[in-house]
């Protein structure tokens, strides 16, 4: 097995992500999508699903490796969600959870 990880990078809306960034970078409004991305190493394939909170599969997909998920998801209310990118494969298991903050309406200014 080598040495290099499955996951070298999620981005949310075409940033890095990084949990301990202002949310404010990745919030969007209601109908707005979110771009979810993982860029992936190895050789073979990964399976990687994007689940709810409540534990509802948003998103299912298998990826031939190196290769990258991406999933787009809007929410038609304001609030914050938090939804959980799992990747399985090349041996190795990963998770994280990532916060879509969605505002009610652009802000005005």
């Amino acid at each position: 097995m080598s040495t290099q990880k499955l996951v070298r990078q999620v981005k949310l809306n075409n940033l890095q992500y990084n949990a301990l960034r202002d949310p404010a970078v990745y919030r969007r409004c209601a109908n707005e999508p979110f771009r979810i991305q993982a860029l992936l190493a190895g050789k073979g394939q990964a399976r990687c699903t994007l689940s709810a909170q409540s534990g509802e599969v948003i998103a299912e997909q298998s990826v031939a490796l190196p290769g990258t998920f991406t999933h787009e998801i809007a929410f038609p209310a304001a609030g914050v969600r938090i939804v959980t990118l799992a990747i399985d494969g090349h041996g190795e298991k990963f998770a994280q959870d990532l916060r879509l903050d969605v505002l009610e309406h652009a802000w005005v200014g």
